[in-house]
Formats: structure tokens, sequence, C-alpha cells
């Protein structure tokens, strides 16, 4: 399984089939010209191809992680093996284009809007008048009904995996004719736009037994280009079938079959013939792109798996025997050598028959920090570990040796392309070692044994810190220019800390300035709570001014103990990129004076044991991107809670790092109909979830898959919803050229 992998929307950030670190998801869901969200840092790569290039008919063959465990996309089980099933085969009323924009998807929808707001928000679907499901009934007003108490979390019966948006919804009822559709909620709901797709049958979500047990190995009522045929679990395929009674454009391949093959063996399964298209990791990459000598010739035996082999064994076989058992350990070297390479060569020229296809995941890789207990429960500690790092070298760790756009990821609640996205990164700051070094000073944190501080290190002053202040420039930490101005969080440029507002509308807890107006904003910085302070003010965001920066590189101490974070990573196929990553990091926080202790654990173990039960204090894993932030984000940044029992209530928050302010910046944004409002809330919430450091992004997974090069329209979709009716096999002597067109 993918340690960074992205799966469906249905349970979007609320099961984590984490197997390295990566979260399911599904459908995914800027500015001005200087705008960095302007577009994708990378493009998709799918040899685009207009239909009349492609031949009718065939089958294709694509390798999935695991044969789904369910085929419901709002069960718990779901994975990213269900999500292809549901876009192939299930009605969506908007899809995501390749800037990870949704769109509405015109073969069931003419027309979806808001037509009133006042007294309520409602929504009216116009469906397409050929839309039938596949046993002949016409898509209507009871399918939405039927999903709409399914999800709504009213009924505890259905067992589903999220009702986010459903909850809303107060009542859904057929409009001027059959094809039209109104939904009226109880409360203003801004991702409207994220709600039925998929869309599942009435006969699926219009009973308990139904939603939790019927649709989990079998769909027999769908709506798209394909239908589900069967789902093999010894041949470990679910085989897709075109639908006759699709209305769309015919699609272009006999049958789409899904087959399971795991991470490590994508490129013999390619090799093979076994599959036609398989996402790889970067490790297998190479084995796409090495190339070998001709068969036969000289070069068998020059390489080590021949002749360095041969010669070691002939080495020791005259020490301890004879020449002839020397000579007869030299020709089994050679011999397996040869058939080694023989069998390498061979799986070389079956790979020349496949294409690379390279873009970037709507999904990013982040150095989490859990703010939970030990040392990084002090904010002045995590925001010393980013400040220790440097994105842009982390970033070209993982993609500059594939060719991809390094370029840090500055939101957690966007990417680059998609309209909520703007690089809040300055609300944190970038790499600063001697701002590092005097956050942990401030913190308590000094140099010395765990011997010497329990005596007291006189050197470093009371409480370890300096006994008086420097100047710049001589090891002592001053705010610098750079922290005269945050981020405005709306993509229009800079303000002061202290003209930002902590949020809308009279929300409460809004940044402090002094009644004479004299409060010099250029020494404000936010703490923890989202309130601004003057330097040394803040509880434990930001060492105080004059505050001097720790000498040396040497493991710091506090109370008797040194400041090691305990360092968890996965350790199964894929985890390669990973522990680069790590390893990089782990150089960089010595730097500044924190130890780590790096940690592998199996796949299995890694997201259950390890991230969710706070069983870390840094761990790298990734987060899908989403058209829906507001919804979809909320629950992974709310303030941790108390729950009934006692416990602590995380929800998918595993940094449990929040604060009041951040959940009502996207309660807002959840209210509010105006699009660009709705943004720049969102875009605010994003500022402090940087300020409080609970987690660090670093850079936009690679997407690499490797497909059969006479398939078109099909490859590293990047944003993009797959288009399945128009995935096939060039006409002979076709070449992949313009986009597909919809008239064709």
């Amino acid at each position: 399984m993918s340690y960074d992998g992205v799966g469906s929307r249905a349970v979007l950030r609320s099961i984590a089939f984490l197997a390295a670190g990566v979260l399911t998801v599904p459908w995914l869901a800027g500015c001005g010209s200087d705008d960095e969200g302007s577009k994708p840092l990378a493009p998709q790569d799918i040899a685009a191809a207009g239909r009349a290039q492609m031949a009718d008919g065939g089958t294709l063959r694509w390798a999935v992680d695991a044969l789904p465990q369910t085929l419901n996309a709002y069960q718990a089980g779901a994975d990213t093996g269900t999500t292809r099933v549901a876009q192939a085969v299930l009605p969506a009323m908007f899809r995501m284009d390749a800037s990870g924009r949704p769109q509405r998807v015109a073969d069931y929808l003419e027309d979806a809007k808001v037509v009133d707001t006042e007294p309520k928000q409602v929504v009216v679907y116009r469906l397409d008048q050929r839309a039938v499901w596949s046993n002949g009934r016409a898509i209507g007003a009871d399918d939405f009904a039927a999903q709409w108490r399914a999800l709504s979390g009213k009924d505890a019966a259905y067992w589903t995996a999220r009702n986010a948006g459903y909850d809303r919804i107060e009542k859904i009822e057929q409009g001027k004719n059959a094809q039209e559709v109104r939904v009226t909620f109880a409360r203003p709901y801004a991702d409207w736009k994220s709600l039925f797709s998929p869309l599942y049958p009435k006969e699926v979500t219009g009973s308990a037994s139904a939603f939790n047990d019927g649709a989990r190995k079998e769909l027999k009522v769908s709506a798209g280009p394909f239908s589900v045929q069967k789902v093999d679990a010894q041949s470990k395929d679910v085989v897709l079938v075109r639908n006759p009674r699709w209305w769309g454009h015919r699609a272009k391949l006999d049958q789409i079959v899904l087959h399971e093959v795991p991470r490590d063996k994508r490129a013999d399964a390619l090799a093979d013939g076994t599959v036609d298209v398989a996402e790889l990791d970067p490790a297998d990459v190479q084995k796409l792109t090495l190339t070998a000598g001709p068969p036969g010739s000289s070069a068998l035996l020059s390489l080590p798996d021949g002749g360095a082999a041969a010669q070691a064994l002939r080495s020791w076989a005259v020490r301890h025997g004879s020449d002839q058992q020397a000579a007869a350990a030299e020709r089994q070297a050679v011999q397996e050598g040869r058939d080694e390479l023989s069998t390498y060569l061979r799986q070389q020229q079956s790979l020349r028959g496949f294409t690379l296809h390279k873009s970037l995941e709507p999904a990013y890789t982040q150095l989490a920090l859990n703010g939970a207990s030990g040392p990084l429960a002090d904010e002045r500690v995590r925001h010393a570990v980013a400040h220790a790092i440097d994105r842009k070298e982390l970033a070209e760790v993982a993609l500059k040796p594939l060719g991809l756009p390094a370029q840090p990821v500055g939101s957690h609640l966007a990417l680059s392309g998609q309209d909520a996205y703007a690089d809040n990164s300055d609300a944190l700051g970038g790499r600063d070692t001697a701002r590092a070094k005097a956050l942990l000073s401030d913190a308590g944190w000094v140099q010395g044994t765990a011997a010497q501080q329990k005596k007291g290190d006189k050197a470093a002053g009371p409480e370890g810190r300096a006994a008086t202040a420097g100047p710049s420039g001589d090891g002592t930490y001053v705010v610098g220019r750079d922290d005269e101005v945050q981020h405005d969080g709306d993509g229009k440029g800079l303000t002061r800390p202290g003209d930002r507002a902590a949020g809308d509308e009279g929300q409460q807890g809004e940044e402090r300035q002094g009644q004479d107006g004299a409060r010099d904003a250029r020494s404000q910085q936010f703490g923890q709570d989202g309130r601004s302070y003057t330097q040394g003010g803040a509880p434990g965001a930001y060492a105080p001014k004059g505050t001097a920066a720790p000498a040396g590189t040497g493991t710091l101490v506090k109370d008797g103990k040194p400041l090691t974070l305990r360092f968890v990573l996965p350790s199964g196929p894929g985890s390669q990129t990973l522990e680069k990553v790590a390893d990089r990091i782990r150089v960089m926080l010595d730097q500044v004076g924190i130890g780590t202790q790096i940690t592998k654990v199996p796949d299995t173990s890694f997201f259950r044991d390890h991230i969710a039960a706070g069983q870390y204090d840094l761990a790298l894993y990734s987060w899908p991107a989403t058209a829906y932030p507001a919804t979809d984000a909320r629950p992974v940044y709310a303030k941790p809670v108390p729950a009934a029992d006692g416990s602590l209530n995380v929800q998918q928050n595993y940094s449990r790092v929040g604060t009041d302010q951040v959940d009502q910046l996207f309660d807002q944004a959840l209210s509010t109909l105006d699009e660009e409002k709705e943004r720049e809330l969102i875009r605010k919430a994003d500022a402090r979830i940087w300020a409080v450091a609970g987690s660090i992004p670093l850079y936009q997974r690679p997407q690499l898959v490797a497909t059969r090069s006479t398939l078109a329209n099909v490859g590293a979709f990047g944003f993009q919803t797959p288009v399945f009716e128009d995935m096939g096999y060039l006409k002979k002597g076709a070449q992949p050229g313009p986009a597909p067109s919809k008239s064709s």
C-alpha cells in the first residue's frame, strides 16, 4: 500500500488507511495574475487523445492496492478501490477538473444552483432527462432523499463514516417535474456542491440492511459508463463492464479490471503483462527508466552479479580448497549471474512497452508534531522545530530526482491551483536556526549534560537563559524585520500582525490593541490562543527580545532530561523517500540541539498504534487536498475537547493542537454562501493553523503512473477525476494529441 496515497472522498479525513502515512480521500475538490494559486505546480500527464483517435473495445487491467472491502463509498471500509469503482459506475453531480475545482457533470446535471437564501437556503438540481439507473428507472428526488436520510446521522442503524453537510438538510422534494430536485437546508451550507457525489440508488440507501451489507460486494443498480459485473476474491479482481443503458458517450473499453497488486510487486506485474496501468513508488521508477545492453552481449559477465561475484567465490575457494573446487564455484556464480541478468533484461524489454507519466498528487506530505505531551506541548519548542527545518531542501529531496517541481506547500487547506490556496507560511516563518535556538533557550532547554544541569549550569544564567542581552549578530535573539509583518491570509499581501483580525463579524478574541493606540504592531506575534502579544508576552510562542541563543549543537537538556523527540516512520515498501526526508530532518534538528530517536514500525501499526494513539512526537504522513476545506478539514484541525468518558476527543486532529478561533473561522466559512468570503475565512484559518505549529506542510506528493504506451486518457491525473468513458487504446498508427473531444 502506498505510504502517501489518496483514496475516497466519502471517507475523507475520517478513515485512515494510512499504511505509510496516507489518508483516503475521494473526489477532490488564487486570485489575480500574481496569485500563486492560479495554476497547479505540475500539469496532469495522461497521454490525452480525442475519441476519434481511439479504437473501440479492449480490456484495461488497473492495479489497486487491495480488493475493495466495500463498494459503498460512505462506509468506514472504503478505500481507493472503492473510489475507482464509484467514479466509473455511479452518478456524481460535481467532479474535479485539472485545477482541483468542482465542475458540474453535464451527463447528470443540466443545472444546479442556489435559488433562495431567505428564509432558508434552497438548492435546485435539474437532472438530464436521459439519466437512468441500469434497471431502467429514472434518477430522481427519491434517490436524493434516500441518501440524505441514510447519511444525516439521525438513524443510528446506518453504519456511515460521515454525515457532514447531510446533517444540515431539512427536506428534499421533487420540484416542478420529475427531473427537478429541490433541497432545503435547515442551516446555510457553503459546500453544498460536495453532496450527492457519488449518488447511490435508493435500492442501496433506502434501508439500513441494504446500506450496511447489500452494497459491500455488489452493486446491482448503477448509472455510469460502466457497471459492476463481479467482485472475485479468488482472482483478486473487480470486473467492470460497459453499461448498455449509459446515455453519455459510449465507453471505448469493453472492460476495466481492477486487480490487486501490492506496491512492491507493481513493476513485475507490468513486465509480465498482469496489469496495464499501475501507480508506482519512486523507488520502483528506476525499473522503468534504466536500460541495459542487448541480451547475449559480453557485458553480462562484467556486471557485479556475474564477474565480481564469481571472482569473490574463486578467491574464497582458492584459500579453502583446490583449483578444481574454485573453478566449479566460479562457473556456478557465472551461471547464476547470467540467469539473473537474463531475467532482468527480459523484464526491461517488456517494460519498454510502457510509458511513465509524472505529475503531483492532490495530497501533501507533512511533518506532524504531537502537541499533547512531552517537549512539543510547549509551543516554543514546536516553533523551534519549524525554524530548524528547511522546507525547500526537503521538497528537493523528495521531488527533484523525479524531475518534478520542488516547491514547498504553503497551505494546510489547499494546494496550488485551487481557489482557496494562499501561501500563509509567513504566519510561522521559515528556517532560522538562531531563532530556533533562542526559543529553546527561552523554554528552559540549555547546553550541557543532564548531570551538569541537575547541579545548575551557572554559565547559562537563571533558568537556562542568558543573564544579559546583547545586540543582534552576537548570538542574541533579536526580532528582525522579517518579524514585522505577517501574511494577511487572504492572498492580498502582508499586514502588520496588530492589524489582523482574529476572526470576522464580531468574533470574540480579537487581537487586543492598547486604548491609547500606542502599542507598536511591529512587536506583536500570535500566541497559541490566537491573540496578538508584544514580544515576550505570548504564552510560549516566541522568545523574548534579548534571549540568548545557546551556542553549539549538542543535545539540550532540561530538568535533567535531554531534548530527544520520538520520530516514528513506517517501514514497508514505498517508504524510502520518507526515510530520506526524515534523515535530513534529523540532521537539521540536531544542528539546533534537538535530538531525535527514529523508530520504524510496520505499516499495519503505523497509523493505528502510533499516529491515532498519540504515541509519537514527530511523524511523516500525507493529507489529501480537498475542494471543500470548510467541511473536510475542520475535524483535522478542530480543538480537542474532553469526551464524556474523560478521554480527549481529537476527531482527526492527530497533532492534538487547536484553538477556538480556528474552529470559529471554519464554522463561519461553512455557513457563508459568499464564495469569496468563504475563501478569505479559510485562508485566515490556515494562517492560525500555521501559527500554532501542530503540523508543517512540506511538499506535494509525486504521482507516478506507468501505462501501456498504446493507452490514452489514463495516467497521472493530478487533481482531475478520471473520465472513464474516454479511456482506451489508440488506433493503429494514432498518436496522443488533442484533449478528448466531447463532440467526437
